[in-house]
């Protein structure tokens, strides 16, 4: 979503390198295409105006520090205004001393209420906490059965109308206050109340939301809002926020190509931080959000604290360890590296955990890289065998052939993959980092350290130095193809 905004800032900053000192005129060139950047993002004008503001009274006859250059200080000035245009700090929840924690969900109809009352009840799971769905939206067709079907999927119970609180038919209001002390008595400790929306916004949606408020007493109220709308979310969210004093909103869709100005808008707007943000169809996609995080990603600083968030959630330290080890002293196989690859796929699209690493080159930052690709990878490899994966030099023609055949692809690709892997082990080798016996030992013997990898497995492959470094969990050297410095372009899959 804000692609565009970052290359423009990159295009920005580059211009400013060399410059000992940052005079008026240097100042004025720059915040003149920062301004067009934001405007040219939908951010909204009385933003872009306070913005372009703030940093000028911050730039004007900056000193080039001893550690920092021009570029690098209007840098790191725009990176703290937009920390606090986006919101400033990551919104804590805390819980009603006395249970349970009514949250309120408002919104416009599209938006992707429904679906992100059932992300944000995953959420609370997560933290430990016992939430349930309540379904106040009984105009919309269907919309109770989307919210049952959703809360079995992350697990956590639904009541609405037809349940023995609401009775048949059922007013919103009385199915709302009703599932307040059914959740009591059942010990649950947090209530995310799923209202109706509307088309458009109109008196009888704010009267019934208002109504709801009023009986259900939420210590939370947030509206959800459809980030791709522009700056129609901002204005649905000042009059949401004039009936209801809201306390956050949510945005979805972040991961569309719109050009995101309600994120940078929302907060000087409406005065209401944005408290979550979701960026996937998928139920995990969905976060608390981060304004330092999000700025750092604009600026093409990368969001390493969100990847090490990610690996931390799908990937299991021992196991992750373990497979180090084994890279190091050259006794990684096929079979660590389909699990390190599965668990890479938990994570995410790859080219969105690539955008995530500071430093990327723009080229590469946006280049479009099919997922597919993997598997393709995952296919040949459940193709060979249990030794063939655990002795990857076993693979003669007729076997390279079978694999082939098994996964659907040509033996040219698998010659590829089985090339790359080999050199991949051998590069690891190289580092020097395995324990090696001395010199002095006996006639014939080489190396040292480990001679049996995970599960009795034989040796994979064996020594010889090269270049390069390790990539990203489970892509091993360099996945990309781009080669280190001195290197020989690395451990690349086929096709990426």
């Amino acid at each position: 979503m804000f692609d565009a905004l970052t290359d423009r800032f990159e295009g920005i900053f580059s211009r400013l390198r060399g410059k000992g000192r940052l005079s008026e005129d240097d100042v004025d060139e720059v915040l003149r295409e920062i301004r067009l950047a934001l405007l040219e993002a939908d951010v909204s004008f009385t933003v872009v105006k306070g913005f372009v503001a703030r940093v000028r009274e911050r730039t004007v006859g900056a000193e080039l520090s001893a550690a920092l250059n021009p570029a690098q200080q209007v840098i790191d000035i725009v990176h703290q205004e937009l920390i606090a245009t986006l919101g400033g700090e990551t919104l804590r929840i805390t819980y009603a001393p006395k249970p349970p924690t009514v949250v309120l969900m408002a919104g416009l109809q599209g938006s992707g209420k429904t679906t992100t009352s059932a992300k944000l009840a995953r959420w609370f799971k997560a933290q430990g906490r016992n939430p349930m769905l309540v379904g106040a939206d009984l105009q919309r067709p269907a919309a109770i059965e989307q919210l049952r079907t959703l809360g079995r999927q992350v697990d956590v119970p639904v009541v609405s109308r037809d349940d023995a609180i609401g009775g048949e038919g059922g007013d919103p209001v009385e199915v709302a206050s009703r599932a307040i002390s059914e959740a009591r008595r059942l010990g649950r400790d947090v209530v995310i109340v799923d209202t109706a929306g509307r088309l458009s916004i109109d008196a009888e949606l704010m009267e019934q939301v208002r109504r709801i408020a009023e009986v259900t007493q939420p210590h939370y109220t947030f509206l959800v809002v459809d980030a791709m709308t522009g700056q129609d979310a901002v204005t649905t969210a000042e009059n949401f926020h004039a009936t209801l004093e809201l306390d956050g909103v949510i945005l979805t869709k972040l991961d569309g190509d719109a050009r995101g100005g309600a994120a940078l808008s929302v907060k000087e707007v409406v005065g209401r931080p944005i408290a979550f943000a979701s960026n996937g169809e998928k139920l995990a996609d969905f976060d608390l959000f981060h304004p330092d995080r999000l700025a750092g990603r604009i600026l093409g600083m990368g969001d390493v604290l969100t990847l090490i968030d990610k690996a931390k959630e799908h990937f299991d330290e021992q196991q992750a360890e373990e497979a180090a080890a084994r890279l190091l002293e050259g006794q990684f196989t096929f079979e660590d590296f389909l699990e390190q690859m599965q668990q890479v796929k938990k994570m995410g699209p790859i080219s969105g955990l690539i955008g995530m690493l500071p430093g990327v080159p723009k080229e590469l930052r946006n280049q479009e890289i099919d997922d597919r690709e993997l598997g393709r990878v995952e296919a040949m490899i459940t193709s060979m065998t249990v030794e063939e994966r655990r002795r990857p030099d076993i693979i003669d023609g007729s076997r390279r052939a079978r694999i082939a055949g098994g996964s659907g692809v040509s033996v040219t690709e698998v010659n590829a993959l089985l090339d790359q892997f080999r050199q991949m082990q051998k590069m690891m080798k190289g580092f020097g980092m395995a324990p090696r016996r001395s010199k002095k030992g006996k006639k014939g013997k080489k190396g040292g350290g480990r001679t049996t990898p995970k599960g009795g497995r034989p040796n994979a492959a064996k020594g010889g130095k090269g270049k390069g470094g390790p990539g990203l969990p489970g892509l091993p050297g360099d996945p990309l193809g781009t080669g280190g410095p001195g290197g020989d372009g690395g451990f690349r899959l086929p096709g990426l």
